[in-house]
């Protein structure tokens, strides 16, 4: 059995309409399952941390990554796509 492969995304941004459907479907179409998720919006600012299962056999990081970078760029927000297991090196005390 594959080993879960997890990727960890952020978005923070001037909240609007549709920011959490758009992420959404990104994963959807890249064969990405949402495991958790947490959002908030603070005096109109928006943010966003999920965790992803990326183990796939289609579902290529590199491919869902510079498409949601393109997101991103597209409705104004930042986006950070990382490996779980990169962002979990560089947060060990």
């Amino acid at each position: 059995m594959n080993e879960t492969r997890k990727a960890v995304i952020s978005v923070l941004g001037t909240d609007k309409k549709g920011i959490i459907a758009q992420v959404s479907r990104i994963l959807y179409e890249n064969d990405a399952n949402i495991l958790d998720i947490t959002q908030t919006i603070v005096s109109g600012l928006f943010s966003m941390i999920l965790i992803a299962d990326v183990s796939a056999e289609d579902g290529a990081f590199d491919t869902l990554k510079t498409e949601l970078d393109a997101l991103a760029d597209r409705i104004g927000v930042q986006i950070r796509t990382q490996r779980s297991e990169i962002f979990e090196a560089m947060h060990q005390i």
